[in-house]
């Protein structure tokens, strides 16, 4: 564990903070903290920062009620900058947006990110705008009873795949059915986040469980 006295703050008293959504690994912002507004955090568990505009501290959220729970804080090898990692009660940005990275300034043509939130964007817009000779539409299209009898095709196929200890296919075929349950994440109204926390919650109580036993 890093001690606060062994951070870089720079001529200004201040170290940089990357803040990063704790579900999805998103980049939501970029603030600075002062030895005070660091202490701050860590006493309430919600970000605090300095501003440098209004130079004066800045509990996030205390206005707009779009408060950050911080999860972790990590310090660079160098000591000089900080990770946040957080959950969120709202929008990062002042202008309403999740992040305040939004803007692309130069883009792969080669290289294309691939991210499950980026995945789920998509498959929400096949259903709200139609796309003619798409097949996340024609599913759509078909209904809940179409998408799941392709749910249980697609968990059938991946039995089968993993008892013949076939590893491409079985990842072929996880890769279906992941895609086939969001679908129906999407028809049922259900988002990442809904299954994160889910994941989370009881990972914290597995975690319980295992030290009640070492006990």
């Amino acid at each position: 564990m890093v001690n606060m006295d062994e951070l870089k703050f720079d001529e200004k008293g201040l170290i940089p903070a990357i803040v990063v959504d704790a579900e999805n690994g998103k980049v939501l912002t970029l603030a600075y903290m002062n030895r005070e507004s660091l202490r701050i955090s860590m006493e309430k568990g919600l970000t605090c920062f300095w501003s440098r505009s209004r130079q004066e501290l800045w509990l996030k959220g205390e206005t707009s009620g779009n408060y950050q729970h911080i999860v972790s804080i990590t310090a660079d090898c160098d000591r000089d900058a900080l990770v946040v990692k957080v959950e969120k009660d709202g929008p990062a940005c002042h202008t309403g947006a999740e992040s305040c990275f939004n803007d692309t300034v130069w883009e792969s043509d080669e290289r294309h990110e691939f991210s499950l939130n980026g995945l789920m964007d998509l498959i929400r817009g096949r259903k709200t705008e139609k796309k003619e000779g798409s097949y996340t539409t024609y599913l759509f299209e078909k209904g809940l009873d179409k998408i799941l009898k392709k749910v249980g095709e697609e968990s059938t196929e991946v039995i089968i795949a993993a008892k013949d200890k076939d590893r491409k296919e079985t990842i072929y075929e996880i890769a279906d059915l992941t895609y086939h349950v969001m679908v129906l994440m999407i028809e049922a109204g259900i988002s990442l986040e809904d299954i994160h926390r889910e994941l989370a919650s009881r990972h914290v109580i597995d975690r319980k469980v295992k030290q009640e036993k070492m006990t």
